[in-house]
């Protein structure tokens, strides 16, 4: 079974597990305050751009997301999210388990949220006379890529910044897949532009190379105090904090987290692809590690048989959407089979179009494209250099066209058109 499913079904990359038999019997002290910890802040805060955000190392997503959200936030307000959000669906209710409601609004396939969506959820709620009586908005949550392999674009997330910063809203950006998207094809997104423009993010390590760990880069002063506290609280401070440092440190000292990452995309750009060469549609468009082909589900049933792959989506009765998964760890190998049953006979996706006669005749024997105009059209044909039947004749050549019923290109060779003019 090769697996396709996800992109955490593999240990960690050989260097983390080089870092940490290296230093496996050096004594350092504990709680993430070590010279191992200290050092991988150093290196955030070098990508940052900014020596003055706070970095702390949890163990997973889940843990960052309700810990930073139940930090920031006082006991009467609530998170804005988008109805895909991490927090609004495969969390196990985790952020409201703390007494915080998730906002959910609507979005498109590809999940994110928008500056003006914002603005009116947080204007509605104000100009509401019963306010008190709601959830005060006051922070907004996005993933980046989203849960669908969406990316913001620098311009959508100053957006965002801008109307939270005017609003009074944290933004808060989960990077739970944080790598796959700063090395997508097209992005114009760094780890600079979100120490700028969020108030608190994540660097993602699960995913992204590492055994485990989330790194928290807090940019807002009112956000900073007590953190730690709040860490403890919830169960996130190893007493072994050094293995969540080490891990860090092994990923940003030379650029590993990048190459890795970026790998992983164009593995997935090949499966891409080669769904689009077979002909099959997409769910929701993604340029990173993770695309959402919508395959028959006879395919689909023998794909199963030999890759792990998520369903995500059902299309209809005879198709379903699917997530097919790269990571750091996946081999050319399984690419290549993969992508060779993608490509069997049989497995190509089939586009029929009915049509009426004449028509149907016409375009099976070449002489007619397609007619794709809505409004009525003399036109009723292209031109042929043999009559193909009685109602054809034979158009004396012109400068501007065939005849003036024909409104086509010029033609300077006298060749048959549909006579129906």
């Amino acid at each position: 079974m090769l697996y396709f499913n996800c992109d955490y079904t593999e240990g960690c990359h050989p260097r983390i597990l080089e870092k940490l038999a290296e230093t496996n019997l050096t004594q350092t002290v504990g709680y993430g305050e070590d010279e191992y910890c200290q050092a991988a802040r150093a290196l955030i805060r070098k990508e940052c751009g900014r020596e003055d955000v706070d970095v702390h190392f949890l163990v997973g997503g889940t843990q960052a997301n309700f810990t930073v959200i139940r930090a920031a936030l006082r006991p009467h307000q609530g998170a804005i999210a988008p109805v895909t959000g991490h927090i609004n669906g495969h969390e196990t209710g985790a952020v409201e388990a703390t007494g915080h409601k998730v906002l959910a609004l609507p979005c498109g396939p590809e999940g994110k949220l928008t500056a003006a969506q914002v603005e009116e959820t947080v204007a509605a709620h104000w100009a509401d006379e019963a306010r008190e009586h709601l959830v005060q908005p006051k922070l907004v949550y996005i993933s980046h890529p989203t849960e669908n392999g969406a990316l913001y674009t620098r311009a959508e997330l100053e957006a965002l910044s801008r109307v939270c910063r005017e609003r009074g809203l944290y933004l808060v950006l989960d990077g739970a897949r944080l790598g796959y998207g700063l090395t997508a094809r097209g992005t114009d997104i760094s780890i600079a532009d979100l120490a700028r423009l969020c108030d608190v993010f994540y660097i993602g390590g699960t995913k992204c190379g590492a055994l485990f760990g989330e790194a928290v880069v807090i940019a807002n002063p009112e956000l900073k105090q007590d953190f730690r506290y709040a860490i403890k609280q919830n169960g996130g401070m190893l007493a072994k904090g050094r293995l969540l440092g080490l891990q860090f440190l092994a990923l940003f000292e030379d650029g590993l987290y990048y190459r890795i990452c970026r790998e992983a995309n164009e593995k997935a750009y090949r499966i891409a692809a080669a769904c689009q060469e077979a002909g099959f549609p997409f769910f929701a468009p993604s340029s990173t590690n993770q695309q959402f082909p919508v395959f028959p589900n006879r395919l689909l049933a023998r794909l199963r048989e030999k890759y792990a792959v998520s369903v995500w989506a059902k299309v209809d009765e005879e198709h379903t959407a699917i997530r097919l998964c790269t990571s750091w760890a996946t081999r050319e190998e399984a690419v290549d089979q993969l992508l060779g049953d993608i490509r069997a006979p049989g497995e190509r996706a089939v586009k029929a179009l009915s049509l009426m006669e004449p028509w149907a005749a016409l375009i099976a024997a070449g002489v007619k494209s397609i007619e794709t105009r809505s409004w009525r059209t003399a036109y009723r044909g292209r031109c042929t250099s043999t009559p193909p039947g009685p109602r054809w004749t034979k158009r004396t050549p012109t400068s501007s066209g065939c005849s003036p019923c024909c409104r086509r290109e010029a033609c300077t060779r006298g060749l048959w058109c549909a006579g129906a003019c």
